[in-house]
């Protein structure tokens, strides 16, 4: 009896000292994550010092501001949010608005070419026109301002690809189909809410390859049948669907049906061109 009375009081006494070891752990991990939420204060005072004081780059240099948004990552704070966040005390202008004003630009440039691709343009493509755009409105301004040196204008900050993708982020958000889809090596804008499913994005990668018509943007109801190993009919189908949305054109050539994809192929032309 003795013995199992001392077994007993060996049993309460390790229960009592796993509740003080576990006590213990929780002190430390809230101390731990106490001193992590100060540092993380701490280092969002600092960027908001940094964004306050490199504002001019953050707003024209492109590749100055992809590697500031990449500082804000691990920290979780997002410089694209609304006015209400912090960084409307680093901005007037914050970045977020940024990005808005860019993405109502890439709206528009898509919209202008809906007819000519279907709704669907490569994203360096759209980056060209928004870059022409803005170096001819700021050769415009400099002209009036007396100013019109050639280096002004080739000196010129644009943006780049990361900011296009971001603007269609943007976009994504409001609805209307916005997107951004790979076809081949390219990344594409899809601007129209027709689904386009996995057969669909098949017929484009596969126009977009050189093993196809020298890679030159078009393909045959035969190229698809052989090379994606599918029935007449299925290849017919999505084929029929990117043609009666504008997205390709029909073209007969000695009785031979080519459909172009007019967006893959000047995506083709410029990567061929080094462009």
């Amino acid at each position: 009896m003795s013995h199992r009375r001392r077994g007993v009081g060996v049993g309460r006494s390790g229960a009592g000292a796993n509740r003080n070891l576990q006590r213990k752990a929780d002190e430390m991990h809230a101390l731990s994550l106490q001193s992590a939420v100060e540092t993380i204060e701490k280092l969002q005072v600092s960027l908001q010092d940094f964004a306050k004081k490199h504002q001019s780059d953050i707003q024209n240099d492109p590749l100055f501001r992809q590697q500031f948004l990449r500082m804000c990552g691990p920290l979780g704070v997002d410089p694209l949010q609304s006015r209400k966040s912090f960084w409307s005390q680093a901005f007037g202008a914050d970045v977020g608005d940024y990005y808005y004003e860019l993405a109502v630009k890439v709206a528009e440039v898509c919209f202008a070419t809906r007819s000519q691709n279907g709704g669907i343009m490569a994203v360096q493509e759209a980056l060209s026109i928004l870059n022409r755009n803005k170096s001819q409105r700021q050769y415009s301004i400099n002209n009036n301002n007396n100013n019109n040196s050639r280096k002004g204008r080739d000196n010129l900050q644009l943006y780049n690809e990361g900011d296009v993708q971001i603007a269609v982020k943007k976009l994504h958000t409001l609805g209307g189909g916005f997107r951004i889809v790979k076809v081949g090596k390219s990344d594409m804008i899809v601007s129209v809410p027709t689904e386009l499913d996995q057969d669909h994005m098949e017929v484009l990668n596969l126009a977009s390859t050189e093993s196809v018509a020298g890679g030159q943007g078009c393909v045959t109801v035969d190229d698809v049948t052989q090379q994606l190993h599918w029935s007449r009919d299925r290849a017919e189908r999505a084929l029929s669907l990117l043609l009666q949305e504008g997205m390709a054109w029909q073209d007969d050539f000695h009785g031979i049906l080519y459909y172009w994809f007019p967006s893959v192929w000047k995506e083709n032309l410029s990567i061929l061109g080094g462009g």
